[in-house]
């Protein structure tokens, strides 16, 4: 039995074959990127803005704050770099986020597509199925028809008459003889 942890289920969970695919491969390291950037942007910024007058940035929990709503575009205005260094950080940061969410979107959008995409090639395979049994089923009846139908000329192409059944001239009491 192999032993139950955390690194154990992420490398069985990423060796799917969900996992393979390259849209997901793209999102998954583009996350990891963004983080790589929020945490260096954050440890970067705290020096570069400490020491300027009106600094709001002046911790690395407040920068890492900073940093994810940056990132994020929400930006509520309360945190902001006043040096133009930390300008140039907060727009590598938000480069970083706005690619992420980007290449993210795009790798749902993918996953919707191909799975719309797949449950319509499942959807013309059960038409084309059903359509070949339909075809063989109409066939099958369209066969026994004919048959019953040369049955039937046989049977009235008879010299007695198509005989052989009720009044058909077997020569039998029929009701009302006697």
């Amino acid at each position: 039995m192999p032993p139950i942890s955390f690194t154990y289920l992420l490398k069985r969970l990423l060796r799917g074959e969900h996992w393979q695919r390259l849209h997901v491969k793209a999102a998954i390291w583009a996350t990891l990127l963004l983080v790589l950037v929020l945490l260096l942007g954050s440890w970067i910024i705290v020096p570069v803005e400490t020491s300027a007058p009106r600094a709001t940035i002046t911790s690395f929990p407040v920068a890492l704050w900073w940093s994810v709503e940056t990132a994020t575009t929400v930006g509520y205005g309360d945190l902001y770099p006043v040096t133009p260094w930390g300008r140039v950080i907060a727009s590598v940061v938000m480069l970083a986020g706005i690619s992420v969410f980007s290449i993210v979107t795009a790798s749902l959008a993918t996953w919707f597509v191909s799975s719309a995409v797949h449950r319509m090639r499942r959807l013309a395979l059960a038409v084309e199925h059903a359509g070949r049994e339909g075809r063989t089923e109409v066939a099958d009846e369209l066969r026994a028809m004919h048959e019953r139908f040369d049955r039937l000329e046989r049977l009235a192409s008879r010299p007695d008459g198509g005989g052989g059944g009720p009044g058909g001239g077997d020569g039998g009491s029929g009701p009302g003889e006697g």
